[in-house]
């Protein structure tokens, strides 16, 4: 794989997999994300998120969130050749040295564990290294970021598998957390943290983008931020292109640090990605964008994946 493979943080395509929609194989063509356009981007290590869809909340979270697990396992299982799960250290030394993703499996929201921390030990068991600990709303752990006006913190829970997740070993992702939320995690986390898919708030005014403040806090905790390729997290007119991911990639890095910025596509949890980025297999131009922008070969390496490398590395057992 080239020096210059990719790590991608958050992708929604388990989704399709799970429902029976797409077998992710890519032989059809369909979907943003595949094992044929992740070759196509080099892709070396891909966040595979487990979203819990709304009609399962909160009753039936546990169950679905379950039943995304064994799909992303039996998908493993069945294209080892293509794909294999990052569960610790000793795979970390695997990634980029072959054709093979590395998958992390990432729950998108705390609900899949009802109010049970050992939820979250078997979860851990089955291979899941990474959650978000929201999705936009409420849930037993904090508020979301579409709880408008709340102020509310990590509840006693959500501090409760905070400090379990970094005993374990499991990223904790504040991507769709509320700004208290966040400020809990940064001074309780005892590990990195991450943003998986988010933007700059400075470059366009929307409540799932972090302020320059926030940015600055992931950096001091040796955190990163995945840019999200959502057209509305990009610019306030709705409609980007691969210029705009370019220039929330170069905001972070000049505010933040270079160290503290990586990509976070949300492929096939997105509508429409923006025009140049359609799905996974142009990675590649984004790569001639950034090297147009003047980064060192140095540091486009820890944006496309020396960073997430670095988190998973401090993080995982």
């Amino acid at each position: 794989m080239h020096k210059l493979w990719i790590a991608d943080g958050h992708c929604d395509s388990l989704g399709d997999l799970t429902s029976g929609k797409r077998d992710l194989l890519g032989l059809a063509g369909e979907g943003h994300w595949d094992l044929v356009k992740a070759c196509q981007a080099g892709i070396g290590l891909q966040f595979f998120a487990a979203y819990i869809e709304s009609e399962y909340k909160p009753f039936l979270a546990g169950l679905r969130g379950l039943e995304h697990i064994e799909a992303a396992l039996r998908f493993i299982d069945n294209n080892p050749e293509d794909v294999f799960l990052v569960k610790g250290q000793d795979d970390l030394s695997n990634l980029g040295n072959s054709k093979k993703i590395g998958l992390v499996l990432h729950i998108e929201g705390g609900e899949i564990l009802g109010e049970s921390l050992f939820m979250l030990d078997i979860i851990y068991r089955l291979g899941v290294r990474s959650i978000g600990l929201t999705w936009n709303e409420r849930n037993a752990l904090a508020d979301g970021v579409g709880e408008v006006g709340s102020q509310g913190g990590l509840s006693r829970f959500g501090k409760q598998v905070m400090k379990r997740m970094n005993s374990l070993g499991m990223v904790i992702d504040v991507s769709h957390l509320n700004e208290a939320g966040f400020w809990d995690v940064v001074a309780g986390s005892v590990a990195p943290i991450i943003a998986s898919h988010s933007c700059a708030r400075a470059l366009c005014d929307h409540p799932r983008n972090l302020s320059d403040k926030q940015l600055k806090a992931l950096a001091e905790v040796k955190g990163l931020v995945g840019v999200n390729f959502c057209q509305d997290f990009l610019n306030e007119t709705g409609k980007a292109t691969i210029d705009d991911v370019v220039r929330h990639i170069c905001y972070i890095a000049e505010v933040a640090g270079v160290d503290c910025v990586a990509f976070g596509s949300d492929y096939d949890g997105i509508p429409s990605p923006p025009l140049g980025l359609e799905d996974a297999s142009k990675f590649p131009h984004l790569l001639e964008k950034l090297k147009d922008c003047g980064f060192k070969d140095t540091e486009l390496t820890k944006i496309c994946h020396g960073n997430f490398v670095r988190v998973l590395a401090n993080v995982l057992k």
